[in-house]
């Protein structure tokens, strides 16, 4: 069992694949995503790992994560979460994961908070039929019906369908479909929508209800610390290459400062 990711919600759109057909997706971007704390079976009684994504103000954290951030050595999060591994699957602290956590083709779950609609009758809210039109039915024509019994049970039971507020809840949308992967920008493509508005915060794992794909890194997808980016790279060579014109283009002119002075 691996580690999860925290991805933030960009928004959806739609790509073609090879033979045309369109597809849409969602993407998630993965922000920052570092290992802020570890759990044990020693000291916790379970293995877990502690996640943040994001970037938050200092002034805006807690005193008592000020202190997580300062022992694992990151800055503030604005997100932070748990995620339960195995023993062989831990990581260590300070690590961060990419968007090559994931493999095209596989299948993820993705936990958000439902957008809220506020309070809604029954029929937006539990897709009821409603009563109907005419024949009698006067002024409970969205009406939800009976909600209980007579003298027994005497009571509504709990769980029954009636109005009330509607999302503003934790959802889980699983077996969606990993159709693409940004290594570059730490994208994130599934097919079809995950619950949650924009720049929402997805808690994005392997799926449960599906065989890990072969092609997973394990332990996790990591970035190397001292591998340098892909965009620094080549700025970095042509930094060097026009230092190495300016010494060339320098050169004639030292020497006759230097001759001038023999003289």
């Amino acid at each position: 069992m691996r580690t999860g990711v925290i991805a933030r919600k960009e928004g959806m759109t739609r790509i073609f694949t090879e033979d045309g057909r369109q597809v849409p997706v969602t993407v998630l971007k993965i922000d920052n995503c570092q290992v802020v704390g570890n759990r044990t079976e020693e000291k916790d009684g379970y293995i877990a790992v502690q996640l943040g994504a994001g970037t938050a103000k200092i002034n805006r954290t807690s005193k008592a994560m000020r202190g997580v951030y300062a022992k694992a050595k990151v800055e503030p999060k604005k997100k932070v979460a748990e995620f339960r591994v195995s023993p062989d699957n831990a990581l260590e602290i300070g690590a961060e994961l990419s968007a090559k956590h994931f493999v095209v083709g596989q299948f993820v779950d993705a936990q958000g908070t439902s957008i809220g609609k506020g309070f809604a009758g029954a029929m937006k809210r539990h897709n009821f039929g409603g009563m109907r039109a005419t024949h009698g039915v006067s002024i409970s024509h969205r009406a939800h019906g009976s909600t209980g019994q007579c003298q027994d049970p005497g009571k509504v039971f709990k769980g029954k369908k009636m109005a009330g507020q509607m999302g503003n809840k934790t959802t889980t949308a699983q077996n969606l479909e990993v159709v693409a992967i940004d290594e570059q920008d730490n994208l994130v493509l599934v097919k079809g929508a995950v619950p949650g508005s924009k720049n929402a915060w997805i808690l994005l794992t392997d799926a449960v209800k599906k065989k890990a794909h072969a092609d997973i890194p394990l332990p996790a997808g990591l970035i190397e610390k001292n591998a340098p980016k892909a965009e620094e790279a080549p700025k970095e060579a042509e930094a060097e290459t026009a230092a190495e014109a300016t010494q060339e283009a320098d050169a004639p002119a030292q020497e006759a400062a230097e001759e001038k002075k023999e003289d």
